[in-house]
């Protein structure tokens, strides 16, 4: 059978699609402790400044912030807020990042967290950043549609 795969969002880094364009994206897993991942549960997470680097053939995900766990019991457990997370990606996806961040200029960005399952994943995008004039001129096309909509409403009823 054919399940559907459901998931349950966890954060959405909206800045990634305002300052790059969006080239390609990744679907990775992620090494965390169980103190985060039920920080995560609760929702408490911060994707803005996070960024992925690439070092000795792995991934890390830096600057992401997990809230400490409240709860837990061991003191010496509750880990540090903005560690660098290790990404799970299969080689030749590592090698494509690698490969498109050196030669090509490109910035991996994370775009969205989630469950999938009991799974903590993480959607990370190939982006390439927008100069001052691509922001404008979008938030200009969007106000055009946004008018012309208005207008079209108003004048059907």
């Amino acid at each position: 059978m054919n399940k559907e795969r459901r998931y349950k969002l966890i954060a959405q880094n909206k800045k990634a699609r305002y300052n790059y364009f969006i080239e390609e994206t990744f679907q990775a897993g992620m090494e965390l402790f169980g103190q985060e991942v039920k920080s995560l549960r609760a929702g408490r997470c911060n994707l803005g400044d996070s960024h992925v680097e690439i070092r000795d053939g792995q991934a890390y995900l830096v600057n992401m912030h997990i809230s400490v766990y409240d709860f837990t019991t061991v003191a010496g457990d509750k880990k540090e807020p903005l560690r660098k997370r290790r990404l799970l990606l299969h080689r030749r996806e590592i090698n494509k990042l690698m490969g498109a961040v050196t030669k090509d200029g490109y910035t991996i960005v994370p775009v969205k967290l989630y469950f999938s399952g009991p799974y903590v994943k993480i959607d990370i995008a190939l982006a390439k950043g927008k100069k001052l004039y691509d922001k404008r001129a979008i938030l200009a096309a969007k106000d055009v549609r946004r008018e012309t909509q208005r207008d079209f409403k108003i004048k059907n009823l």
